[in-house]
């Protein structure tokens, strides 16, 4: 398995959002109206983007970007199904963790929600807290927010 460093305009990267995408509308679009996120969530200010290639096939990916001086905000991070549940989301978020590190940022933030259970227990697992909503997600009681502090 290979995680390679990249950026929002990689194809594969590109591919995997969309089925990441595909994927939380078919788990909570009925719940939730998911186009009021789609602004937050735009590749063209992804500078940093990690995807997993199993036998050179992209099976999963995931980014930080910039949210100011201090914070980075985790973002679009998805394995795809058949490989979900085997710690690969939890080796590729400590990746990013890494990452967000070696740039200097002092903590890393997220916006999920409570209907993503599993996703939520990975955060959780991987020292994330939940935090009051930040900047966009303020207002949205389906969001939930987490922080984990860096070594930045």
């Amino acid at each position: 398995m290979e995680f390679k460093r990249t950026n929002g305009k990689n194809e594969d990267f590109i591919e995997n959002c969309r089925l990441l995408d595909m994927d939380l509308d078919r788990r909570v679009g009925k719940k939730i109206e998911r186009g009021k996120y789609e602004k937050y969530n735009q590749l063209d200010e992804i500078q940093e983007a990690i995807v997993i290639y199993e036998n050179g096939k992209p099976i999963g990916g995931g980014a930080i970007r910039k949210y100011d001086d201090e914070n980075v905000e985790l973002k679009r991070v998805f394995v795809q199904a058949k490989y979900q549940g085997q710690g690969i989301g939890s080796r590729l978020v400590l990746l990013l963790i890494e990452w967000a590190e070696e740039l200097g940022y002092k903590r890393m933030i997220l916006e999920t929600g409570e209907l993503l259970a599993e996703s939520c227990a990975v955060y959780k697992k991987l020292g994330f807290k939940v935090i009051p909503n930040y900047g966009p997600y303020v207002n949205m009681p389906e969001s939930l927010c987490m922080a984990r502090e860096l070594k930045g």
